[in-house]
């Protein structure tokens, strides 16, 4: 199942719709590189920029959440610090992670966008209004995306889809009236 790019007028009125932002992790909030020390110690890099895009959505009344299919304590703890909830880690069949989500938030399927960036998340993304994938996902995740960002994932792609739905949603001139308006 191939899911066609929408229009610029189709895009931003998909947008508008959205009131839930699911994402993936690995090649989405980070470049999909894990970083191990010789104990086994994960790390993980997050794109500042990513973060202070979930805020702002978070601020602007949009529900963020995470399904991944790996746990990590450093996600948790990113999550917890951003406040991302609901988050399902070790999800081997995001489908069934997606209905949890979606279920537990009271959102419809067609009011919650996805973002992935392989295969795995094909099953979740294109069950929701919107299938959104970044700059360096696999070709088979950027031919079923309705929209693909120009950033890669880890390096503020979240926070490019952060900005387009704050735009749609009519919030975007208040939002940067009030950073000019501080001291």
């Amino acid at each position: 199942m191939s899911l066609a790019p929408l229009s610029p007028g189709g895009l931003e009125e998909r947008l508008s719709g959205i009131r839930l932002l699911i994402l993936d992790v690995d090649g989405v909030l980070t470049a999909g590189g894990i970083f191990m020390d010789f104990e086994g110690r994960e790390y993980k890099r997050f794109d500042v920029r990513d973060g202070h895009g979930i805020k702002l959505l978070q601020r602007y009344g949009l529900g963020v959440a995470i399904i991944t299919g790996r746990r990590s304590a450093v996600v948790e703890h990113r999550a917890q610090e951003l406040g991302i909830e609901p988050i399902i880690q070790g999800a081997q069949k995001k489908g069934e992670a997606l209905d949890r989500i979606l279920a537990s938030s009271g959102v419809d399927a067609d009011r919650a966008a996805m973002v992935g960036d392989d295969v795995v998340d094909l099953p979740a993304m294109v069950r929701t209004g919107l299938a959104l994938t970044v700059a360096d996902a696999h070709p088979a995740v950027r031919e079923r995306a309705h929209w693909t960002t120009a950033t890669q994932g880890g390096q503020g792609a979240v926070r490019e889809i952060a900005d387009r739905l704050l735009q749609a949603h009519g919030h975007w001139d208040d939002l940067v009236a009030g950073y000019l308006a501080g001291p």
